[in-house]
């Protein structure tokens, strides 16, 4: 079984951080799919998005639509034969909800994190006004590393003990793999853009979210978990970086849900 993890706006497979590997140790996967070739034990395969990561040359689609297409390509091409385990936050948990919805065969669990989509949240909620400004100043200075990583964390991180080695390897991540103004303009217009089918998908699912996020009204992902029966928990004081900000109790919330379903 594979668990693919998917991350949100401009972020790759790097920003996980510790959150990867630890969920790999957890389920006693591997976090190489080439380190498995024959398929006996599970994955965790972190998937960069087009646009991001290893994909940064790459035109970002505008369209989740797209996305989703995209993903399973990039699986197939891997030798990952589905059914999946989708583990996504943001804008990758609405490519993961589209997946889930338009080919329910391909996916047998679904971990949604401070994620947001029509109709279960409207342009004020899925964008919070309080960020606006924030994320001016970031358009403005995207192509100044330490500058737009810093605006990036107050925006997404609520742990603060770890900020500044947070921000140096953020810093070497943009360096190293820098995401185009073009394509994150392209990844916001589809993440404004995509609405999800109303009836929820057939898997099990569970939803996450964080009291105090910032980009994101965690009424999203109450409304969303209320329309599709699903298991919802919220962490009292992480930002939308949920798995950056509490990795352990992500974890321990995904241990107590596939327990129990």
């Amino acid at each position: 079984m594979t668990w693919v993890l998917l991350r949100g706006l401009t972020r790759e497979a790097r920003h996980w951080g510790d959150f990867a590997p630890q969920w790999a140790r957890v389920v006693g996967a591997d976090t190489d799919a080439n380190a498995n070739p024959d398929g006996r034990r599970d994955q965790v395969l972190a998937l960069d998005l087009p646009g991001n990561g290893e994909f940064r040359g790459l035109a970002s689609p505008r369209s989740v639509r797209a996305m989703v297409a995209f993903a399973r390509r990039q699986l197939q091409a891997r030798g990952c034969a589905p059914p999946y385990r989708l583990l996504a936050m943001s804008l990758g948990g609405m490519v993961a909800a589209d997946w889930a919805q338009r080919y329910p065969r391909e996916v047998t669990r679904l971990v949604l994190i401070n994620t947001s989509m029509r109709p279960f949240g409207g342009a004020s909620d899925r964008l919070r006004p309080g960020s606006w400004l924030a994320l001016l100043r970031l358009a403005a200075r995207w192509h100044d590393a330490d500058a737009a990583e810093r605006l990036i964390h107050r925006l997404t991180s609520r742990r603060m003990a770890t900020r500044e080695d947070d921000l140096a390897a953020w810093r070497r991540i943009r360096q190293s793999a820098p995401v185009s103004a073009t394509n994150a303009c392209r990844q916001l217009w589809a993440a404004a853009c995509f609405g999800s089918a109303v009836a929820a998908p057939p898997c099990p699912v569970l939803v996450l979210s964080s009291a105090a996020d910032r980009l994101v009204h965690p009424q999203c992902s109450a409304r969303l978990a209320g329309a599709w029966g699903a298991c919802h928990r919220q962490h009292p004081w992480a930002g939308h970086d949920l798995p950056h900000d509490a990795p352990e109790w992500v974890c321990q919330q995904l241990t107590d849900w596939l327990a129990s379903t």
